[in-house]
């Protein structure tokens, strides 16, 4: 009995004990889970997962919380970089990820190089002044009739422009009849009223015939005094006119001038008689010989250069005036001892300012533009007067890509000096267009809104068959559809042709309407003569500045809204023209439909 109580004792001693070491442990694991669950609750990292923000790196304003396709151009959001905390107003932050797509390349400003033998200078084609003319008439009236209607057009001297009634030929003309009736008993009257109508540039067969016919001619001819292309219309049929008043100004083409710009550094390596060679982008595998003949003795205190110029045969019609033109002169020698230089692909123009982006921070991709001032082209280089210094670090490819990211973020651009964000109608800015967007003129000269030039509805409504047309191609475009391309640029150049230059007044109105009209007409034969899409979009790129520079000076009677995508042209960016806020993108199509924005409203 009392073994049996021994043996219940220990086997309740053993149980007590064996469940404790079971659930005592137990309870400090429980304890141990709650105090790291507690810890858990008190010290979240998972909070910096759950704040992620994604974005795209092609359109930095995109934000969303969560992975997926950006909604613009379709490529997959990349997590976005946080603590860009500390960056100046007009900084721009962009990813490694972004850097890497956009190919976005820098380079350190350093000194121009000592003793280059070559000076290269950049111009425009003008009209020798040399060889204009004014064309006059040499007796008032009323014009009849006008034989030369449009500038552009040839003439050649002894050629009929114009029949005048003239009241004052007309009592001239009975002078002489009289005067012919007496000529045996009166003869220096008779010789006075002959050299009269002479003066009036009437020729000896003109007034033999009125002597001859006995009669009264009311409408006399107008005939060029010189040979040449009317640059300037100056009247109308119907017109009265005073002797001596302007009918037309006729520039001879036959030679032209090469003026470019040289800035004070370079003032010492340039004298008349140089030797200087020209090229042109519309002969890109052409070289024009000429000599410098006129060294302009006035600096032009805005810009800080001086005008050199060259005198080019023109016989047969190669320049055209306001093409742009670059000259190189051999054998010069520059000091660029203390002169800041850096790559051509680093410099956007907008017109009237050059900027380049320099990167602020050197182990973080933060860039910032910078406007600068620049000196003469050497090789593949410019040299830079103001805005950098030696040491700095700026972008030179993939510079177009930076700035699209800052004008989508509101900061400083090249398209928006001031930052902040971008503004519709008169206040809007272009971004790329004259040109000045041929080669440069798609990426400079439409930078700004141009102002509205007045002009009639009969001519608002030819430009809008044009439109129209644009607005095909454009579509043809969006489509993938290189035939339809071709037949839109077809009817482009048709309604082109039924555009009556006559409607505009103004030497101003008619300059700009050639200078677009003849644009636009290279770049729709352009197209219509390609059946390849990739250079049928090339082309509309350049057609697309024109037409955007015809709508804003002139208007079309319709709000039209002009869109930019940054990635099109290899990064450099292109604009182009929509009666719709929806982009549908002709550079890309199906491939990427909606990449791009509404850079601007057209009212």
């Amino acid at each position: 009995m009392k073994k049996n109580i021994i043996y219940i004792s220990i086997a309740v001693i053993a149980g007590l004990l064996a469940g404790y070491l079971i659930f005592g442990n137990s309870g400090t694991e429980q304890n141990a889970v709650k105090d790291l669950s507690d810890m858990s609750d008190t010290h979240d990292h998972s909070g910096e997962s759950e704040n992620q923000m994604w974005t795209c790196s092609m359109h930095p304003q995109i934000m969303q919380p969560e992975p997926g396709d950006c909604p613009i151009c379709g490529m997959d959001l990349i997590p976005a970089e946080s603590g860009a905390d500390g960056l100046a107003m007009n900084e721009i932050k962009m990813t490694e990820n972004a850097m890497a797509l956009a190919n976005i390349q820098t380079s350190v400003v350093g000194k121009g190089q000592i003793g280059s033998n070559s000076l290269k200078l950049s111009g425009k084609i003008k009209a020798n002044e040399e060889s204009n003319a004014v064309q006059v008439t040499y007796f008032g009236g009323r014009i009849e009739k006008l034989y030369v209607n449009s500038t552009g057009e040839r003439v050649r001297a002894g050629q009929r422009l114009a029949t005048i009634y003239s009241p004052d030929l007309v009592a001239a003309q009975q002078e002489l009849l009289t005067a012919s009736s007496l000529k045996e008993s009166q003869a220096e009257l008779y010789k006075a009223v002959r050299n009269k109508l002479k003066l009036w540039k009437l020729s000896e067969k003109q007034i033999n015939a009125i002597e001859a016919a006995g009669k009264v001619q009311e409408n006399f001819p107008v005939f060029a005094t010189v040979s040449g292309t009317v640059t300037y219309k100056m009247v109308e049929e119907g017109d009265y006119v005073k002797q001596g008043q302007p009918l037309y100004k006729i520039a001879n083409l036959n030679t032209v001038w090469a003026e470019f710009d040289a800035y004070e550094n370079q003032i010492a390596s340039l004298k008349e008689g140089q030797n200087i060679k020209v090229t042109t982008n519309a002969y890109r595998n052409e070289v024009f010989d000429a000599k410098v003949s006129f060294i302009d003795p006035l600096l032009n205190s805005a810009t800080r250069t001086v005008v050199v110029r060259a005198v080019l045969p023109n016989k047969k019609d190669l320049f055209k005036p306001g093409m742009f033109v670059e000259g190189t002169i051999e054998g010069t020698q520059t000091s660029a001892e203390n002169t800041v230089s850096i790559p051509t692909t680093a410099v956007m123009w907008t017109g009237e300012r050059s900027v380049v982006y320099v990167k602020t921070k050197p182990d973080v991709p933060v860039f910032e533009m910078r406007e600068v001032r620049l000196g003469n082209a050497t090789g593949d280089s410019y040299t830079i007067l103001e805005g950098l210094k030696i040491g700095d670090e700026v972008v030179t490819n993939g510079t177009f890509t930076v700035d699209a990211a800052a004008q989508l973020q509101g900061k400083k651009s090249m398209m928006n000096a001031s930052g902040g964000k971008t503004m519709t109608g008169h206040e809007g800015h272009l971004g790329m267009q004259e040109g000045s967007f041929g080669e440069n003129a798609d990426k400079t000269n439409h930078s700004q809104m141009k102002e509205r030039i007045e002009v009639s509805n009969k001519f608002q409504n030819q430009l809008k068959q044009v439109f129209d047309d644009y607005i095909l191609l454009k579509d043809a475009l969006v489509k993938d559809e290189a035939k339809s391309a071709q037949q839109a640029a077809k009817q482009i150049d048709q309604s082109l042709k039924k555009v009556d230059m006559k409607l505009l007044s103004g030497e101003e109105a008619h300059n700009h309407w050639m200078t677009i009209q003849k644009e636009l007409k290279k770049s729709a034969n352009a197209i219509e003569k390609s059946s390849d899409i990739a250079n049928q979009r090339v082309h509309f790129k350049h057609l697309s500045a024109h037409m955007i520079s015809g709508v804003q000076l002139f208007g079309v009677n319709e709000t039209v809204y002009s869109e930019f995508c940054p990635m099109a042209d290899n990064n450099n960016g292109a604009f182009w023209l929509s009666l719709e806020k929806e982009i549908r993108n002709p550079y890309y199509g199906e491939a990427m439909l909606k990449c791009g924005e509404v850079s601007q409203t057209i009212e």
